[in-house]
């Protein structure tokens, strides 16, 4: 199966008023989004108090060194940068390529553009921090165009299946559903390209997880880096996108796998070794990660 580049199927007409919406509030500029972003950071912290027990659980969790009110302050600072990337990922679908590129910064992209020169096939893992959105575009416009491939979860909504495609993929980036990712690696492994993941969410049992103490709790992490690595013989970067300013990041990447070392297909120490980077850099912007997931749903069985 190849990358998705168009919707699988077509959304009903009635959701048509709602592409003109945000098409129009993605043509407002940068000022009146941000006050729009605003609107929504109140709406989200003290009208709908939008996961609020699920975000103070995961900070109080992750953080026990705080004070309560430290934990309060930081949930809102969450709140107003969630909102504020709500709309700059809106505007993914008019930004002009050159005005995404002025607002991310790449440090290290030359490991990757060294990988992809010798023709390899690399994962790239990122996660839920920053504006995880403008990864993957902004990605696409920095290296070779046509070589990078970001794996999706499709979503059973048409129109915001049909939507969310439109923005991720306008840069020349290519989705591929998540369940086909092992069948477009050997399509593709002996080509240069770039295969995101994002790979800080919640793996369950029958996912046969890596478990390790992250942010002083027991978490699950996916496997799936450390197989496809052993399995592809593939270079493996860490990706973050840091938030620098409001509107502007950079976009650090760094070696987690140089696709040399012989390696296990039992063994996690990519996957062990994302962790340490992520839990880094959460502990250095706290209010950037997504609390609002349920990251720790998942409880170790210690009897396996």
């Amino acid at each position: 199966m190849s990358p998705a580049t168009v919707p699988t199927k077509p959304f009903p007409w009635y959701y048509r008023p709602v592409e003109w919406l945000l098409l129009g509030l993605a043509r407002l500029p940068w000022p009146v989004l941000y006050g729009l972003a605003n609107v929504i950071y109140g709406l989200l912290a003290y009208v709908l108090r939008y996961r609020r027990r699920v975000i103070l659980t995961n900070l109080r969790n992750s953080f026990p060194e705080k004070t309560e009110a430290e934990i309060q302050r930081l949930s809102h600072t969450f709140y107003r940068h969630f909102s504020q990337v709500m709309v700059e990922i809106l505007k993914l679908a008019v930004m002009p390529p050159a005005e995404l590129l002025s607002r991310v910064q790449f440090r290290n992209a030359e490991l990757l553009d060294r990988w992809l020169a010798e023709g390899r096939l690399v994962l790239a893992l990122g996660s839920h921090a920053g504006n995880w959105e403008w990864i993957l575009t902004s990605g696409a416009l920095r290296l070779r165009q046509g070589a990078v491939d970001g794996v999706y979860k499709p979503l059973m909504n048409p129109f915001f299946e049909h939507f969310l495609l439109r923005l991720r993929t306008r840069t020349g980036a290519h989705l591929v559903p998540m369940r086909e990712t092992l069948r477009h690696m050997v399509q593709h492994r002996h080509e240069a390209r770039v295969l995101s993941l994002l790979s800080d969410q919640a793996a369950g049992p029958e996912d046969k997880p890596h478990w390790t103490t992250f942010l002083h709790q027991e978490t699950s992490f996916y496997t799936g880096a450390d197989r496809l690595a052993a399995q592809f013989n593939c270079p493996v970067a860490y990706v973050n996108i840091r938030r620098l300013r409001r509107g502007y990041y950079e976009l650090v990447v760094a070696e987690l796998h140089d696709g040399q070392t012989p390696l296990n297909k039992n063994a996690t120490v990519i996957t062990e070794a994302f962790a340490r980077h992520l839990e880094r850099d959460i502990q250095s912007a706290p209010a950037d990660y997504l609390w609002s997931h349920r990251r720790w749903k998942h409880k170790r069985d210690l009897r396996q």
